[in-house]
């Protein structure tokens, strides 16, 4: 099992990312703009740049719903496989079957 501390902190990361979305989008769509001025490309990155770090889709990590797990993350049953496995054994996991040969 994870921190709590960890996981409790990427929960607020994507919080954050969900809060932000649209601002930091249109700043980045004016930033890539060629069309316009320099002046004003320059001052969207600059209005991006001071938006929260955490705000970034980049900051949250992909983390196992059961045990909070950060690596070996499934992103179709959206855990670890370690717990995909347990659930998988026990037959939780509707469709899933274990294979054996």
């Amino acid at each position: 099992m994870a921190k709590k501390s960890a996981i409790e902190k990427n929960k607020r990361r994507r919080k954050l990312v969900e809060q932000y979305a649209v601002k930091r989008e249109e700043l980045k769509a004016i930033a890539r703009d060629s069309s316009r001025q320099p002046e004003e490309r320059f001052a969207a990155r600059m209005k991006l740049a001071k938006l929260p770090r955490n705000s970034s889709k980049i900051r949250v990590r992909n983390r196992c719903e059961i045990t909070g797990r950060p690596r070996a993350y499934y992103r179709k049953f959206r855990m670890s496989r370690i717990a995909l496995r347990e659930l998988g054994s026990t037959g939780r996991i509707p469709g899933l079957v274990k294979s054996s040969w």
